[in-house]
């Protein structure tokens, strides 16, 4: 199987970053495709933690390329802070690279995103303020600025000069807030980013479509997303998703390879539902149970700090993820955080306007209202941190696996058990 997408099943947060790294071992590039530093994976290796916002999951192996793709927002302060940190502590980031077409964050994207949440008020979005969503407004704008434009110091400055012009004016007569001065930002980032960023840019599309096109040596690919299915641009809980295509389809339009190259697709879940943020959320818990699984799943934000919001599986949902990203597999994550807990829920179905629905609702006002059906689950006493295959898991947590795979109607292959890279099961074979 040439390409392999990893993607969100939920609102993110799902552990993602661990399956990634678990299945890089095998692969020769592994390829962000979208997203910005507004997400981040963290991968636990001989209890030493790494923390990863834009780079790719495969950097931790030298016989990978990561690649950071075209459908990637960069803001290159945070990219060049985290190379640095990774040569620092001994990881490589020599073969790490760069498309050309990514495009790039500015301090004025910051400064409107602040602008708008703090508009907004109480409507606000929840977005990270980190200049992402502003960033791809300007790339649907054709205003953007890309990661090739620092190679050529005059296209730099035109491009920069027209659009700050627009920006300065917005966030002076519209907002209220200080203009950004342009030889500033100019100076900031070709002396501190242009040299240092150059080695990594290339043309990453050829790159890709070349090496799965040798049909003597074919290589592995894996595609690496952030954020998740219901953050989707068109398929999340709009206008409470992220700004760019974070399902599977994605990674074709993000990296530049064509969808027949996409063979395998794994969905990663929770054994529990998160959200970080405003926006519907229909298993959401206000209670003890919700707070001991915020408190044992340490849910906050890897980038942010952000508590996450804590609610039961949501099995409508995984079924209409597993619909939009024709998944091929599900890899469930954290199911040790459900130990000692007497009593699970998973949602099966949800009741609006006294009517019982299988499916995620079309219309916002009607998931808005959802109200979630449960079937119930006797929880387990034992620690399964240490359990190392299908057998040994409790015979609850077997069962609840079971409904799970059964309720989604895709396999489980993987489940996690631990924060550690060696902490997963096999569950089921594809």
């Amino acid at each position: 199987m040439a390409g392999t997408v990893v993607v969100g099943a939920q609102w993110g947060d799902e552990g993602k970053g661990k399956f990634v790294d678990l299945m890089s071992a095998d692969m020769d590039f592994v390829v962000r495709y979208q997203g910005g530093h507004n997400a981040g994976h963290t991968i636990v290796i001989d209890e030493e933690r790494f923390t990863l916002q834009l780079i790719p999951c495969g950097i931790m192996y030298d016989h990978v390329t990561p690649v950071i793709g075209n459908g990637v927002v960069v803001d290159p302060k945070v990219l060049v802070e985290e190379i640095e940190a990774l040569e620092a502590r001994g990881v490589s980031c020599e073969k790490l690279k760069l498309s050309g077409n990514a495009h790039l964050i500015f301090p004025y994207h910051q400064e409107i995103d602040e602008a708008i949440e703090r508009r907004l008020g109480d409507a606000k979005l929840g977005t990270t303020k980190r200049g992402i969503g502003p960033a791809y407004a300007d790339k649907a704008a054709r205003v953007g600025i890309r990661a090739q434009d620092l190679l050529d110091k005059d296209i730099f400055i035109k491009k920069l000069e027209i659009s700050l012009s627009e920006k300065n004016l917005l966030l002076s007569k519209v907002y209220g807030r200080a203009e950004l001065d342009l030889d500033e930002i100019v100076q900031d980032y070709l002396t501190n980013y242009k040299d240092q960023l150059s080695p990594y840019i290339a043309d990453t599309v050829s790159l890709l479509n070349d090496a799965l096109a040798d049909e003597k040596n074919e290589k592995r690919v894996l595609f690496e997303g952030a954020q998740a299915t219901f953050l989707d641009l068109d398929h999340g809980t709009y206008p409470f998703v992220t700004s760019s295509n974070c399902s599977a389809g994605g990674a074709a339009t993000g990296s530049g390879v064509g969808p027949r190259h996409l063979t395998r697709i794994i969905g990663v879940a929770k054994a529990y539902s998160t959200r970080v943020g405003s926006g519907p959320f229909p298993t959401e818990l206000d209670d003890e149970v919700g707070a001991r699984i915020a408190e044992v799943g340490d849910e906050f934000g890897t980038n942010t700090g952000r508590a996450r919001r804590i609610g039961w599986f949501d099995a409508v949902m995984l079924r209409h993820a597993v619909n939009i990203n024709t998944m091929t597999e599900l890899a469930i994550t954290k199911l040790d955080v459900l130990d000692g807990i007497d009593e699970l829920k998973v949602c099966v179905a949800y009741e609006v306007n006294g009517k019982k629905l299988d499916g995620v609702p079309y219309h916002q006002t009607d998931f808005h209202d959802a109200k979630p059906i449960y079937e119930t689950f006797s929880g387990w006493d034992e620690a399964i941190s240490a359990v190392e295959s299908r057998d040994g898991l409790p015979s609850a947590a077997q069962d609840y696996l079971k409904f799970l795979e059964a309720e989604v109607g895709v396999p489980i292959t993987l489940v996690g058990v631990g924060p550690g890279r060696a902490q997963f099961l096999q569950w089921s074979e594809v």
